[in-house]
């Protein structure tokens, strides 16, 4: 990944409270999981921005480096990679996912 995207993809996630990277925008999301993650963060009235990676294949493939995480959707939180839909949505199940967004 070149300099250039490393730093996008920090400003993004170090400059907003919750970030997530995803297919698709949070009023037309492009996938199922891009979806159920957005409707998570929704269900929690969480003020999250995000970025369509289908508009930008260099921050589509730099973002998979940056996090060391194949898939996508990824969720940051306060600058930390938090994980994609499974892991969100096991931390919804067991009640830390509310916490997180609520810290």
């Amino acid at each position: 990944m070149n300099e250039e995207i490393r730093q996008r993809i920090d400003n993004d996630v170090k400059n907003n409270k919750i970030f997530l990277y995803m297919k698709g925008t949070p009023e037309m999301p492009m996938c199922g999981f891009s979806s159920q993650a957005v409707n998570l963060l929704q269900h929690y009235n969480a003020d999250f921005k995000s970025s369509n990676v289908l508009e930008d294949d260099e921050i589509r493939a730099g973002i998979k480096e940056y996090s060391d995480w194949p898939t996508i959707p990824q969720l940051y939180v306060k600058g930390e990679f938090i994980g994609g839909c499974d892991i969100i949505t096991e931390m919804h199940t067991n009640g830390e996912l509310e916490q997180l967004l609520n810290s």
